[in-house]
């Protein structure tokens, strides 16, 4: 029997990188899963591959009857009790060069966006006697780096939306946490540009784990928090970067 055996998942952002390597996963454990992305072509191809516990919807999660749609999907494989807020966009350039358009486009998608998640989760899942929020946020989350003003502000808000809702809906059964990534080896992380060694040398050579991690890597976290093993943690954020907001190994000192 899988860990997720009698669940059913919601996963936005689910066509490829971390949101396919997670909806892979839950399906391997058990779950039946409806994920949405706006990459329609590897959305049902990603279906296809894993067939009938896994439907595709195209999904702009910024819109709330999209939400609306991915629930009635969701319900009739059962009551809906997961779901990973994982759609996201980046936009890299110096917050004087970022636009109006530039920042509320990350803003809709990765805050607004999970914000509708959330509210919308919580009737289905107060019918079906409890349920897990995972948002995805990122390590940029947690601290931030030059040319991410609109993609770090937005991912320390999910991170404080996850503690309020956290709040408000544990005595529903219902437990929110955030999955805090570091570099991953996908499109958003530079994988369409550089290989796994190109970019362990260039950027990772002086992380505690000095490579880049796998999405693979990440969706079990993801799958352990919506297991009824984590029963116990809500509220909380959960990190897998390698060591990336520990510190750097300095070449100069002793032991590195």
């Amino acid at each position: 029997m899988g860990r997720l055996e009698n669940k059913v998942a919601i996963v936005t952002g689910g066509a490829r990188g971390l949101g396919a390597a997670t909806v892979r996963m839950m399906v391997a454990e058990g779950a039946k899963v409806v994920f949405g992305d706006v990459l329609t072509e590897e959305g049902a191809a990603l279906a296809a591959e894993l067939g009938p516990t896994a439907a595709f919807l195209q999904m702009d999660v910024t819109e709330p009857a999209a939400w609306d749609a991915a629930i009635a999907r969701a319900l009739e494989y059962g009551p809906l009790n997961v779901l990973v807020n994982n759609a996201a966009v980046v936009h890299m350039a110096a917050l004087t060069d970022t636009t109006d358009d530039d920042y509320m486009r990350v803003f809709k998608i990765n805050q607004f966006g999970t914000f509708l998640g959330i509210r919308a989760m919580v009737e289905p899942m107060k019918a079906a006697g409890s349920g897990s929020i995972i948002n995805v946020s990122s390590i940029d989350g947690l601290h931030s780096a030059a040319g991410l003003s609109a993609y770090s502000s937005t991912k320390w808000a999910v991170r404080g939306l996850t503690k309020n809702a956290a709040i408000e809906l544990g005595q529903y059964g219902i437990r929110v946490n955030s999955v805090h990534p570091g570099g991953m080896y996908t499109a958003m992380g530079g994988a369409e540009h550089s290989t796994v060694e190109q970019l362990n040398q260039s950027t990772y050579s002086q992380f505690p784990i000095p490579r880049v991690g796998q999405p693979e890597e990440v969706a079990q976290l993801i799958v352990f928090l919506a297991t009824d093993e984590a029963s116990y943690s809500t509220g909380s954020e959960f990190v897998a970067d390698g060591g990336w907001f520990t510190g750097m190994r300095n070449p100069h000192m002793p032991c590195s």
